[in-house]
This record gives C-alpha cells, sequence and structure tokens, in this order.
C-alpha cells in the first residue's frame, strides 16, 4: 500500500470498529477453510466517480494480499453504470467458482437474482458501499444517512451567514434547489432522507431532481431546468448530493451567468472538489475515509471465504428489504470546509498541499493558511 493509502487507513475510529467484527471468527468453528488460496470477486459500479478506480481498488487488493500472505487473487469488474453488465458480470463470477464475492451495486433490486444466484452456489457475497437486495452475508458502508444531515446542516449554516468565504450571499430568503442522486442507488434515499430531515421547514425547496446515474452532464441539466423554472436571482443555495454532480451544477450556475454562486454541497471529497472549495466555488464536501471502508469489506470476505462466522462483535446489524439482521460495519464521516482542508484530508495524505494548490489557486491558498 502506497503512503497515501496507508495514512488514510489508519483512522482509529473506523479502524477500532472494523476489528472489533474481525476479531471474532475463530479457527475451532466447524467447516473453516485455512487454505491462503482464495479468490475474490471484486465488482464497482462505476468510473464516474475518482474513487472507485483510485482507493476501493488498490486498497481491497493490498488487503486480500496481506490476509492471504499474497496468495489470495482479485478477480476485478467494473460495471460503468450497466445494471445488466454488472449482473453478466457477477453470474460470469459465479461460473468462475470464486470464493466469495464483494458487489458495489449499480441498482440494488436488479443485483437481487445474480445475488440469489451465488446463494445457490454457496458463495458468499459482501455488499460494499451500496446496500444490494437478496442474501448477502455482510454490508459495510458509511452512515449514509449521517451524510445527508450533514450536507444539510452545512448547507443551512452557510444560509444563515454564520460561514464564511465561499458561501455565497449567506441570504436564508430565496429558494434552495435540491439535486440527488440515483433511483437506484439505496445511498441516494439514505442522503436524500437525512437532508430533507435538516432542510425541511428551516428552507423553501424551489424544486427537487434525482439524477440518472449520477452523471455530472444530468446533473448540470438539472440545473439549468431549475435556474429556468426558479430564475437565477431566487436561487439561494443548492443541495447536491456528491462532488461529480456539484461539478455540473457549478458550470451550470456560471454558464447562467451567476457570478455571486450560492453555496452548493458535496461528497466524496474529490481532489476537483476540494480545490473548487479553495476557489470559493464550492462549499463544502463529505470526506468518507476510503481506506477504512475498503479494508473493512476485504477483511469480512475473507472470513466469508473460510466460513468463518462473522459473529456477534460486529458493529451493528441491519435488515435489507430482502433479509434480515445482516451484520454491517458503518465508517463515520466528516464535513470538509475552507476551514478544516489541512486538517482532514491533508492530514490524512488523501492529498497533498502541492496537489490541491495548483499555480491558479496559489492566491486563494496562501489566504487559506495552505501554503
Amino acid at each position: 500500500m502506497n503512503a497515501l493509502l496507508r495514512r488514510t487507513a489508519v483512522a482509529a475510529a473506523a479502524s477500532a470498529m472494523a476489528m472489533s467484527l474481525f476479531g471474532c471468527g475463530t479457527n475451532e468453528e466447524p467447516n473453516v477453510r485455512l487454505s491462503d488460496d482464495i479468490v475474490v470477486g471484486l465488482l464497482l459500479p462505476e468510473n464516474q466517480a475518482a474513487r472507485y478506480e483510485q482507493f476501493d481498488k488498490p486498497v481491497i487488493e493490498e488487503r486480500i494480499a496481506l490476509q492471504t500472505n499474497s496468495k489470495g487473487r482479485v478477480r476485478y469488474a467494473n460495471a460503468k453504470n450497466d445494471a445488466e453488465l454488472q449482473t453478466r458480470q457477477l453470474e460470469s463470477m459465479i461460473a468462475e467458482d470464486v470464493d466469495v464475492l464483494i458487489v458495489d451495486a449499480v441498482d440494488s433490486k436488479a443485483i437481487a437474482g445474480a445475488i440469489e444466484k451465488a446463494d445457490d452456489a454457496g458463495i458468499p457475497v459482501v455488499a460494499f458501499d451500496r446496500l444490494a437486495e437478496g442474501p448477502i452475508d455482510g454490508y459495510v458502508s458509511f452512515d449514509n444517512e449521517q451524510v445527508g444531515h450533514i450536507q444539510g446542516k452545512s448547507l443551512l449554516k452557510a444560509l444563515s451567514g454564520e460561514a464564511g468565504a465561499g458561501s455565497g450571499s449567506g441570504a436564508a430568503s430565496g429558494k434552495v434547489v435540491m439535486i440527488n442522486g440515483a433511483l437506484t442507488d439505496p445511498n441516494a434515499a439514505m442522503f436524500k432522507k437525512g437532508a430533507h430531515t435538516e432542510l425541511d421547514s428551516k428552507v423553501e425547496i424551489g424544486v427537487e431532481y434525482d439524477t440518472k446515474d449520477w452523471k455530472p452532464e444530468n446533473a448540470k441539466a438539472n440545473m439549468q431546468a431549475a435556474i429556468a423554472a426558479l430564475g437565477k436571482d431566487a436561487i439561494t443555495g443548492v443541495y447536491s448530493a456528491n462532488d461529480g454532480m456539484a461539478g455540473g451544477i457549478i458550470d451550470a450556475l456560471k454558464a447562467a451567468g451567476v457570478t455571486d454562486l450560492p453555496p452548493v454541497t458535496g461528497q466524496d471529497a474529490e481532489l476537483a472538489a476540494v480545490q473548487r472549495i479553495v476557489a470559493g466555488d464550492q462549499y463544502m464536501t463529505v470526506y468518507k475515509q476510503y481506506a477504512p471502508e475498503a479494508e473493512a469489506a476485504a477483511e469480512m470476505a475473507i472470513l466469508l471465504a473460510r466460513h468463518m462466522s462473522l459473529g456477534a462483535a460486529a458493529h451493528t446489524d441491519i435488515d435489507t428489504p430482502t433479509e434480515k439482521s445482516v451484520p454491517t460495519v458503518r465508517i463515520p464521516v466528516i464535513a470538509v470546509t475552507e476551514d478544516n482542508i489541512k486538517e482532514t484530508v491533508v492530514a490524512d495524505g488523501l492529498y497533498s498541499v502541492e496537489q490541491i494548490c495548483i499555480p491558479k489557486l496559489k492566491a486563494e491558498c496562501k489566504q487559506l493558511g495552505l501554503v
């Protein structure tokens, strides 16, 4: 693991939660498989967000190697936001007789049939990041409803005038636009629920859209529709469910001639988003520590491949639409604004100051104390 990923992986709270789960298996359990020759099928949903290829995949590969004395192998597939393709990928891995699957579903409902086939074949499944329907054996994610709460609270802070530079006019009057994630992603519903809990009755939500496939270009089109419906001067804040969409939203605002940008939320702490925060274009993002989440999924997969119980020491259990009491690990999340970039994504080694502070942002970085 490189230094960036290693530093990100040492988040104490997340590691403590993960260890509470992974210390519970024992070699005294029946049918335990002690071989290190384990094949893990890893299915990720898309390549629009930088996190999947840049963080999740390499961390999972590294952790599998560590847990299997470098004998374990990962078979990888990215569905590129195509639910039918992901079903075929999963079925192919069943045919290849992998020992365990880590699945980040494009569509939580559409994948259920393929997961049922994995269960029939005796292949355990870890739902990673997004909850999947069907007979899953474990689930690792962030506290997704809390993500929405953090986004909503941050937007309210910006609108109240408590926030500093980059938060727009600070006017609480006017209308908020909500641009949510994809309807096929159950996490998007949880983000939306948390945000509504914070925003409802406190601000007027002018229009609200769900965004197909989480694509920035679709979010841009949604924002253009919002501007047409409400008028650019009536929009005082934008709830954006993630950073990629925030980029498209900001492009739409600028193209409409908005110079004093309203506060725009985000999620994933993508480098471009952090740079937009420095520039004053985006108000905040949610920093999710990918390495602890990916490590937790990898270690859960190895336990299941070895036929070891995840045990009662799991952080919590959840009920899915199709399963009861699925052992679950949730990783905490952090709000990032211009005020704590150095203490979060820089301190954890996610990005260096040099990566963030490109030449055109030198003045802004200096003002924020980053250089």
